[in-house]
């Protein structure tokens, strides 16, 4: 299992959050399966930035970024060297330290 730290988001998880997961578990789909609801507008397919996470730890760790994935960052808010879209981070053996931006562009839920 492969441990994963949440830090606190005022929405999805004020008070952060530890969870273990086996590797080969998508970021995004750990935070689901934990309680962690972080948006995920295009159903998991890396087609939007809803998802967009910023690994503070265990960057390397992780499946490397295709051209799709890098695309699509470039039009996330708040862009790190980190970041990643956690549908299509593949977790593996190191832990991780994911943080959650405050913000996301998420035009459905901003217009709806």
């Amino acid at each position: 299992m492969t441990t994963i730290t949440v830090l606190p988001h005022p929405e999805y998880a004020p008070a952060g959050a530890e969870i273990d997961v086996p590797p080969g578990t998508t970021i995004c789909d750990a935070l689901l399966d934990h309680g962690v609801e972080i948006e995920h507008a295009c159903g998991k397919v890396g087609a939007c930035t809803t998802c967009h996470v910023i690994v503070r730890s265990g960057f390397a760790s992780l499946n490397e970024v295709d051209d799709n994935e890098e695309d699509m960052l470039d039009r996330a808010w708040g862009l790190e060297p980190g970041s990643r879209l956690s549908c299509q981070a593949i977790v593996a053996d190191d832990k991780l330290v994911v943080e959650i931006p405050r913000y996301s562009l998420n035009l459905v839920k901003e217009n709806g």
